[in-house]
């Protein structure tokens, strides 16, 4: 009994280990390693133990979170370094008017002219890497409801 106990133990001190390693870096191996079990026993964990599960996803979000502080704040040194990628970073990811944008024009001579099939799949595949969605047409909700700018 008393070895039963002991295991316990040792494995809710091992848990409590690999959480805050996780919330300190975000890398299961890593976190693991530094906690002395193997990737293995956490998976085990996570499967056996719905609330390490719950509770590692906490501490692996809260990692993140603190990686992308430090990122961010290692990026404004950069900018007020002057690191011009730095700048252009900031301002293409946090700034609308910087950010990376489809544009489609109409340079043809009719006014409200319909586009061509071609026209409307190279628009559709614009819209797609640009992971933007179309705007839906409110007659049929499958097809998207084209625009020409003139």
């Amino acid at each position: 009994m008393i070895n039963n106990k002991t295991t316990k133990k040792r494995t809710a001190e091992d848990k409590k280990a690999v959480l805050e390693q996780l919330a300190k870096l975000p890398i299961i191996q890593v976190a693991c390693q530094k906690a002395g079990i193997s990737r293995a026993t956490y998976y085990r964990w996570r499967i056996a133990d719905k609330h390490f599960a719950k509770d590692a996803d906490e501490a692996i979000e809260e990692g993140v979170q603190m990686i992308n502080d430090l990122s961010e704040s290692q990026l404004i040194s950069a900018i007020k370094n002057n690191n011009f990628s730095a700048v252009r970073f900031w301002l293409q990811n946090r700034h609308r008017a910087y950010a990376n944008k489809v544009e489609v024009f109409d340079r043809g001579k009719s006014d409200n002219q319909e586009l061509t099939d071609e026209q409307k799949k190279i628009i559709e595949e614009a819209l797609q890497l640009a992971s933007a969605s179309p705007e839906k047409n409110g007659n049929d909700e499958s097809k998207p409801n084209y625009q020409t700018v003139t």
